[in-house]
């Protein structure tokens, strides 16, 4: 990932990576910001940044990837987060021989999202599905802005019922569809095409 991005774990280690990165952008504050709003602003960075943590962490996700330094000179709003996915089996139940695109497919329709855009195929030797789509804004939920997103799921190398998800959202420049999320979502594309996996 580039520079302008931190990692943060979501099962060990959160609160380090969190509080390093709490006070790396602190530290970016300029010298002369009027003293009465900086303590205002630290409190709402740092209470929304952990509301964002929070809510991934609620998702039983691995690790969330957030934007913490302009990216070409540009504040990004977007984020990746990484999961894993196990095909859901009764104790005992012996595995169906499914065609894996198929379960990948299903993996992704469990939440009911509808006219998204589906494609497959091959990423380091393993099956990978694409979904993208629009997420309209929801106020009441919390999300002022529609979000743009895109969501690879790859079949984790001998292991049929695990796989992998690499979920990436963005509000582009305030709309989804516009020349910042393309960019966004291009870019996104391009790191999982050289995404490899690590045998050990």
């Amino acid at each position: 990932m580039p520079d302008q991005w931190a990692q943060i774990p979501l099962r060990q280690g959160t609160e380090e990576a969190v509080r390093r990165i709490l006070d790396d952008a602190f530290a970016r504050i300029p010298a002369d910001a009027p003293q009465d709003r900086i303590g205002p602003y630290k409190r709402e960075l740092e209470r929304r940044f952990r509301s964002s943590v929070a809510d991934a962490q609620k998702s039983k996700a691995l690790d969330l990837y957030l934007p913490v330094k302009p990216m070409g000179g540009v504040s990004v709003g977007a984020s990746i987060l990484v999961s894993e996915s196990v095909v859901p089996r009764r104790p005992g139940e012996p595995r169906t021989e499914s065609e894996p695109t198929e379960v990948a497919v299903q993996l992704l329709s469990r939440d009911g999202v509808e006219n998204a855009d589906l494609s497959s195929g091959e990423i380091d030797d393993a099956l990978a599905v694409r979904r993208e789509h629009v997420v309209e804004a929801a106020p009441a939920k919390g999300a002022e802005l529609a979000s743009r997103r895109v969501e690879y799921i790859l079949s984790v190398p001998g292991d049929p019922d695990r796989w992998f998800v690499a979920a990436f959202s963005t509000v582009g420049g305030g709309d989804p569809r516009d020349e910042l999320a393309e960019a966004l979502v291009e870019w996104f594309d391009a790191v999982m095409a050289n995404f490899r996996w690590t045998r050990g």
